[in-house]
C-alpha cells in the first residue's frame, strides 16, 4: 500500500527465533512470520530533514 509523498507499507519476512514467555520465563521457539513494515517516502524525508 502507497500513499503518495508519505510513504508505503511493505511486507518483510522475519526468521524464526528463540524467545521468552515473560509471565512464566519459559523459553519459546517463535515461529517465522511476515510482517508489514513501513517506508518513508522521499517527500516526507526532505521535509523531516529540513530540506
Amino acid at each position: 500500500m502507497e500513499i503518495r509523498g508519505f510513504g508505503s507499507f511493505v511486507m518483510r519476512d522475519y526468521g524464526a527465533y528463540k524467545g521468552r514467555n515473560p509471565k512464566t520465563g519459559e523459553k519459546i521457539k517463535v515461529a517465522p512470520k511476515k510482517l508489514p513494515f513501513f517506508k518513508v517516502g522521499k517527500e516526507l524525508k526532505e521535509m523531516v530533514d529540513g530540506r
